[in-house]
């Protein structure tokens, strides 16, 4: 005998109709629980005959009975409804698990001059929150989030990037920081400096392809400095290292003012231009966004409304700075991805 066995494409509305039925013994009282009329109820059933290829039900006004393949058909169908209401209530719980913690990344400097009193802050107001932070270079920091391996990542996105959405949050100010002097707290004050002056200071910096970098290469080019010859270290933190050791004077954004002045450094602003320079708050394209991430965000710039802490403003258009090396973020179109 030429038998060809055929999938059966049953829906789970239909079983589910068909295990109540199988449990109340009654069409009208299972129409009414699962918020459906007896009519639609019926023509549940009758589709899922057709597919079955076999009458499940004998019905007459007075009783209702499974037939042999309703009875066959009962512990399988019950099966199907259990595991699928299991897998159900696994993915909720994985999805509140995910939902219940945020998984940021972000540069090291910012993280480590940035964040961490924002955490600590925040793990206050949302206790049961898990708060996962990745410190890595910018390029790493972009990749995580692209990948979903992150829900946002922090740093200096100067240029736009494919799949991302930015957000800017605050704007620090270019500040040259020089090895520690000896003088008393009346001369520790954070001064003015043109870019002019530095024509003859020995600098050590990023490399040229970091977006930091870049940005200070252009005005350096305007002094004549484009393209000497300078150590280059790959972290800002480092950076700061190497100017405390005595090697030389580096050129850093604002954000990093209280770990400048907690090494004793000597800081000075850059005028004439001043620059400033964005932090983004980037996320992935298309990503549902986590409820907590805005909280978070709101603190973040709440946080560097303090700029005796952060020497950072907020963004907010129309805004004044409320001091020296603090400027905020202009109103602006997203301009693509980015």
């Amino acid at each position: 005998m030429n038998y060809s066995r055929k999938l059966m494409n049953v829906s789970s509305r239909q079983l589910h109709a068909f295990v109540e039925i199988c449990r109340v013994r009654s069409f009208v009282k299972v129409a009414e629980r699962i918020h459906i009329s007896s009519s639609g109820l019926s023509m549940l059933v009758k589709e899922l005959e057709e597919q079955v290829g076999a009458r499940l039900f004998d019905r007459t006004t007075r009783s209702l009975s499974l037939t042999e393949a309703g009875r066959r058909f009962q512990p399988v169908a019950e099966r199907i409804i259990g595991e699928l209401l299991d897998v159900g209530d696994s993915i909720h719980d994985a999805e509140s698990i995910l939902h219940a913690r945020i998984d940021i990344a972000a540069t090291p400097m910012v993280s480590a001059s940035l964040l961490p009193s924002i955490i600590k802050g925040f793990r206050h107001t949302h206790p049961r929150l898990d708060i996962r932070l990745s410190d890595l270079d910018v390029s790493a920091v972009r990749t995580r989030v692209l990948e979903g391996d992150a829900d946002i990542g922090l740093g200096f996105f100067v240029k736009p990037a494919v799949g991302l959405l930015r957000l800017p949050l605050c704007r620090f100010r270019l500040m040259r920081i020089g090895p520690a002097v000896s003088c008393g707290p009346a001369q520790r004050r954070v001064r003015d400096q043109r870019w002019a002056d530095l024509a003859n200071t020995e600098l050590v910096g990023l490399p040229k392809d970091n977006p930091i970098q870049a940005l200070i290469e252009l005005h350096l080019a305007q002094i004549g400095k484009a393209h000497e010859s300078r150590p280059e270290v790959n972290l800002l933190g480092t950076l700061i290292g190497m100017v405390d050791a005595g090697i030389g004077h580096a050129i850093v954004p604002s954000f990093a003012l209280g770990e400048c002045l907690r090494r004793g450094l000597e800081v000075a602003m850059l005028v004439e231009p001043d620059v400033y320079l964005d932090l983004f708050l980037v996320s992935r394209r298309g990503a549902a966004a986590k409820p907590a991430i805005a909280d978070f965000a709101a603190m973040l710039k709440q946080a560097a409304a303090h700029p005796h802490e952060l020497a950072a403003s907020p963004v907010a258009p129309g805004r004044k700075p409320a001091r020296k090396g603090i400027k905020p973020t202009p109103a602006r179109r997203n301009r693509g991805a980015g």
